[in-house]
């Protein structure tokens, strides 16, 4: 699971969070703006063939969360 998770990270933001040594959050990390969400977004529904729900998408604020969120999806 934390595979795909990870190709999605790297496709939407261009970094890879298995490498980094910092935790990633939304607004705080790089790359990770409002753009680069909706792109994980879409990003994660294709690796998972999901649509996911509206609460779960804002509710992704952190790497972990991700990972937390995506645990019902896989």
């Amino acid at each position: 699971m934390e595979e795909k998770i990870n190709q999605a990270f790297k496709d939407a933001i261009g970094i890879d969070p298995a490498k980094s040594a910092a935790p990633l959050a939304y607004n705080e990390t790089p790359g990770w703006d409002s753009v680069a969400h909706m792109a994980l977004v879409a990003g994660l529904e294709t690796q998972f063939d999901c649509m996911l729900d509206m609460d779960d998408v804002l509710d992704m604020s952190s790497y972990d969360k991700v990972v937390e969120i995506m645990a019902k999806y896989a």
